[in-house]
């Protein structure tokens, strides 16, 4: 990745003076923490760590120092993003975790998504005119939520890569929630704009104590949350998927009319599964096969995007947006139709990507107009198999989700690029009592109206947008993109690729170049920075982008230079994250 790293070279100066002068967002107003010491850019020779909460980056960088490597890092900085990040992941939810052995040069993934209980059924959504229940009431009730994962996918990986016990991983989180910790912008936004949904829950007592919500700058102090996990330091994942909290968690959801018992914890499985492979411009690329939908679609877009030369237009073009927005509205649409857990469902993925169904999809795309009504096409003809599904038409009242996503990297060539999420912003809202976690609504990703590939069945996993990626060259991983964001994951993904290797940019740049999304002619987004002209010329096409910009996606990446033996890693703004690389000089064994 030479052309990557000569222009990251080329503006490293000049970004870390300025990533290490200015202020992150959301410095506390009752400041009990510098969250100013850190840089949302950094380097390092050792090892390196991007996530969205400095506390949580930099006990991850604490793991590399002190000898762990990227899959130990990886566990503790998910236990302390738990913490400080209660909002978007934790041990209620679940995740993808992607790893590359430094030893092996193999790459896997740990896939610990969400599965829908036994007392599941496919019309769980429907009222009782069949109709399908609004989702802002499917979405924080206790058929919303989905057995958790993240816990058996950490001890998993651990097991098969660790090189720390997780009784040593948990302790910095333990001591977080136990002691708290000045709340970020991001966090008291959250609270503030979920009140009405905490409230229902115990979360009221943690989040809104006494009716009002927790400030910017307040210490958020979580003891029963400390409690669960020193449980869990002392037996391990079984303390949650048995016994008490297993009991305290299946009690909850039933209390919220839902039908998880205790022993649907106690049948959670993980599974150990390959990435999906693509090739873009010389690049291999790495990336999530279903449940999630990330990866087989992201590499559909780039492979229909290739033939455009889309370098040739300048990277705020129309021409450039105008590409992606057609590209988009045919891989959803696809998307709609054929994705879902290939545990229940026959999916196409040979034919989604087969090159005479690329060149189909290609000739739907005009340079002079917009496609006024992009369909599924029909890759079932490039496949042995067939559908055992239909496809069918969903409510498009869904909100867009929210998680987290990070990245490690360690002197022994390890490569971890980690999803994990439950969810909306705090999942259902409702929190185990006494033991201090969210649970997620991750089952709200099933389709509301049945009988498509993706309708809710007992232990399948719904459908998912995660894409944690890892970019190869000549067989050795160069770099490691993911985002959170619910759909727009994987169009996030794909233009910090696309920038990066297309238009040739710097790192950072590459992950702030501002980003749209579009999954159809009635939903779009774009971000600040985009100009009002080409915005107007667009819609004058006959997109429908609309007047105000919003946020999308939160990328954290790090890029790998073989040559030197550098990390360089990155963490998007849009959150107050932290990138923090590992140098230990004499200290190396």
């Amino acid at each position: 990745m030479k052309r990557l790293w000569k222009a990251s070279l080329a503006v490293l100066f000049s970004i870390l003076l300025v990533a290490g002068t200015m202020p992150l967002t959301g410095q506390a107003k009752k400041p009990q923490m510098d969250y100013d010491q850190y840089s949302q850019v950094d380097v390092g020779k050792d090892g390196m760590v991007a996530s969205a909460h400095p506390l949580a980056s930099q006990i991850g960088a604490d793991v590399l120092k002190k000898g762990g490597n990227a899959i130990d890092a990886a566990v503790a900085i998910q236990f302390a993003l738990n913490v400080v990040e209660p909002m978007m992941s934790g041990i209620g939810g679940g995740g993808f975790m992607m790893v590359y052995d430094g030893k092996t040069k193999e790459t896997t993934i740990i896939n610990s998504r969400e599965r829908a209980p036994a007392g599941a059924s496919p019309d769980m959504f429907l009222d009782e005119n069949g109709k399908p229940i609004s989702f802002s009431e499917r979405s924080t009730g206790g058929t919303a939520v989905g057995v958790p994962g993240t816990l058996n996918g950490l001890e998993t990986a651990l097991g098969i890569w660790g090189t720390r016990p997780m009784q040593q991983l948990i302790g910095p989180a333990i001591k977080l929630a136990d002691k708290g910790f000045p709340i970020d912008s991001v966090l008291a936004d959250a609270i503030g704009d979920n009140e009405e949904k905490l409230i229902r829950s115990a979360a009221g007592e943690i989040f809104v104590p006494n009716g009002t919500p927790l400030q910017e700058g307040d210490k958020l102090i979580q003891k029963d949350l400390a409690k669960t996990f020193k449980m869990i330091r002392s037996g391990g994942a079984d303390a949650f998927y048995k016994g008490e909290i297993a009991e305290a968690l299946a009690a909850v959801v039933q209390d919220f009319g839902g039908s998880m018992t205790s022993e649907d914890l106690k049948k959670y499985d993980v599974t150990i599964d390959k990435p999906i492979w693509g090739d873009y411009q010389g690049y291999q690329i790495a990336s999530m096969p279903p449940p999630s939908s990330g990866g087989v679609f992201l590499l559909q877009m780039l492979k229909i995007l290739d033939d455009y030369n889309l370098s040739q237009y300048d990277k705020g073009s129309w021409e450039k947006y105008h590409l992606l927005a057609e590209t988009m509205h045919l891989a959803y649409a696809d998307r709609a139709a054929y994705a879902g857990d290939p545990e229940f469902v026959n999916v196409p993925l040979n034919g989604l990507l087969n090159p005479d169904y690329i060149k189909e999809r290609q000739e739907l795309i005009s340079l002079n107009a917009v496609n006024s009504k992009p369909e599924a096409g029909k890759p079932w003809k490039y496949e042995a198999d067939t559908a055992n599904y239909e496809q069918t038409s969903q409510p498009n009242d869904r909100q867009y989700g929210e998680t987290t996503h990070f990245t490690v990297t360690d002197r022994w060539g390890n490569v971890v690029s980690y999803t994990t999420t439950i969810e909306q912003v705090f999942g259902t809202g409702i929190m185990v009592p006494g033991y201090g976690f969210m649970l997620n609504n991750e089952l709200t990703d099933f389709d509301a109206v049945p009988g498509g590939a993706n309708e809710v069945q007992p232990n399948k996993r719904p459908l998912s947008s995660m894409t944690p990626t890892i970019v190869f060259e000549d067989d050795q991983p160069v770099l490691t993109v993911g985002s959170p964001g619910g759909p727009t994951i994987i169009t996030s993904v794909l233009q910090t690729i696309l920038h990066a290797i297309e238009y040739d940019m710097e790192l950072k740049a590459a992950v702030e170049e501002p980003r749209i999304y579009t999954n159809n002619l009635s939903s779009y987004r774009y971000e600040d920075g985009i100009s009002p002209d080409v915005i107007g010329q667009l819609n004058a096409m006959g997109h429908r982008f609309g007047p105000n910009p919003v946020t999308i996606g939160n990328v954290q990446s790090i890029l790998i230079d073989h040559e030197s033996g550098t990390f360089k890693g990155v963490a998007d703004s849009s959150r107050n994250g932290a990138a923090i690389g590992v140098d230990l000089k004499g200290k190396r064994k």
